[in-house]
């Protein structure tokens, strides 16, 4: 893929072998799936909004075992919205892995890949890594699957852990659990004894030249998990730039502070039906200086359904059927421009304007328990010109059940994940700057 610049710029110190205590920052690149492609702005928002859309229906197909996917998507188009890049093994073979909180297992393809999608990459070969070792099917970690079980001696090693992980889009990789030691290229710096699924029959649709997933969520085999580190943060930068974003792992707290504004903090909410996204308590929405009358039930966990959600792999930001139209309703109220007809920019809601005037727009508020997230104008509408007139377009759409915060309402904003003390917290940032 083109202008993949994956590296870390920093990293402090190596991390302890046990990595009881991460004693260093890990800082990672991450670029766009669309970088450098070229796009339009409309074209570019339809695919974000395609992409959000699948996602969210495959969310409502899974189940509790079976976390959301990166996504399927047809015409060669990317599947996902944020790639990583590091390496495995000894000596290091570089992998380059999708970005979701929304799922826990870390894994790649693996030679000799009976079963497997097309990579620019070579697929990762374990026989030829001094460092790898494979997981018992006793183990704690293999316990952690969601499905796993002992290896029979006439397909796989006896008594090594053979996990099946699947997804909402149908999805699923099967192969070993083993564990070997992961560099983050920039530095050279590794971290030894990281658990990873390599993978050897896995069926879906990946075209993000991605190799696997880099699982970020809440349960145990999630790379922040594994690292044992108190906190992760990402800072993403405009999605029609060139700039590449940043993740960091286990931030020191004067390097959050250096934000733009107020550090806004919420807490992260528990969904036992659902461990390992990462929910918040959202309690209502501001359009200009209208308080939208949503009770905050719209927003709410119900026995394990609807609720809110924050979501690197989602790119817009979606509400329910009600809540979506009541903050276009308000949007459109205010703005006071026509109305674009819905078949030319389906799923956006727009309105026409003066070629090249840059028309007035409501604030947009989100108000979570304890912190208010005010979202500047380029991160909720934008602009294209068609036909000799300008089209402003409100770029939330419309969901199902569970309200979804996508990454692009995050742009240039620093948000932190406090694993530690369970909340959330974000701040105004120049993302490209970090």
């Amino acid at each position: 893929m083109q202008n993949l610049a994956f590296v870390i710029v920093t990293l402090l110190a190596a991390l302890a072998i046990s990595r009881c205590n991460a004693a260093a920052t890990v800082r990672m690149q991450l670029t766009h799936a669309d970088a450098g492609r070229g796009l339009a702005a409309r074209e570019l928002m339809q695919r974000m909004a395609l992409r959000s859309k699948a996602r969210a229906a495959r969310r409502l197909s899974s189940s509790a075992s079976a976390p959301v996917s990166p996504g399927t998507y047809d015409n060669g188009v990317p599947t996902t919205e944020y790639l990583v890049h590091l390496a495995i093994g000894t000596p290091p073979q570089p992998v380059q892995l999708t970005l979701d909180t929304g799922s826990d297992l870390i894994w790649t393809q693996c030679q000799p890949c009976p079963a497997c999608f097309d990579q620019a990459l070579p697929y990762f070969d374990p026989s030829t890594s001094s460092t790898l070792s494979l997981t018992s099917c006793d183990s704690t970690l293999c316990q952690g699957l969601p499905v796993a079980s002992c290896g029979s001696p006439k397909f796989w090693p006896n008594q090594t852990c053979v996990y099946t992980y699947s997804y909402g889009d149908k999805s699923v990789t099967t192969g070993f659990l083993e564990v070997d030691k992961f560099t983050f290229v920039g530095a050279g710096a590794s971290v030894p004894g990281v658990a990873f699924g390599c993978g050897l029959f896995n069926n879906g649709v990946f075209k993000s030249n991605e190799t696997g997933i880099a699982g970020f969520g809440r349960g145990p085999l999630s790379l922040p998990s594994q690292l044992k580190v108190g906190n992760f943060s990402h800072c993403f930068t405009a999605v029609n730039g060139l700039k590449p974003s940043t993740v960091l792992l286990d931030l020191p707290a004067d390097l959050y502070k250096s934000g733009r504004g107020a550090v806004q903090s919420t807490p992260l909410i528990q969904n036992p039906a659902n461990p390992t996204f990462y929910y918040l308590s959202l309690k209502g929405i501001t359009v200009g200086s209208t308080r939208l009358p949503v009770p905050e039930s719209e927003f709410a966990l119900k026995n394990g359904t609807g609720g809110t959600i924050i979501d690197s792999g989602t790119a817009m930001t979606s509400l329910p059927t009600r809540v979506y139209r009541l903050v276009r309703d308000a949007f459109a109220a205010q703005v006071k421009l026509p109305v674009v007809s819905g078949n030319t920019t389906d799923p956006y809601f727009c309105l026409s304007a003066p070629l090249r005037a840059k028309p007035y727009v409501p604030k947009l508020v989100l108000h979570f328990e304890g912190a208010t997230m005010d979202l500047p104008r380029e991160n909720y509408v934008f602009e294209v010109e068609d036909a000799g007139s300008s089209i402003l377009c409100l770029a939330i759409i419309e969901g199902g059940e569970v309200t979804t915060i996508g990454n692009f309402q995050q742009q240039n904003m620093h948000v932190l994940y406090d694993l530690q003390n369970s909340k959330l917290s974000f701040v105004p940032a120049q993302c490209d700057k970090l």
